[in-house]
């Protein structure tokens, strides 16, 4: 596999990772790093989408940083 291709994905899956990091707003209210709420609540909807999508981008992520540093 072209090395040149596996660094393009990284930085692409790179990119997406951090713009998924960045949707993800914790607190209560409209600031965007308010308090974290005391009590447990469950992740729903767009949420648990985003958590999810961050734990497999993640994994990608490892998985051709591993890649493109064997092949070069």
């Amino acid at each position: 596999m072209n090395s040149n291709l596996l660094s393009i994905v990284e930085i692409v899956i790179a990119v997406t990772l951090a713009g998924v990091i960045l949707l993800q707003v914790r607190g209560s209210g409209t600031t965007l790093f308010g308090q974290a709420e005391s009590s447990f609540r469950t992740r729903r909807g767009i949420e648990r989408f985003l958590f999810r999508g961050t734990i497999v981008l993640a994994g990608l992520f490892a998985v051709i940083a591993v890649l493109t540093a064997r092949y070069n």
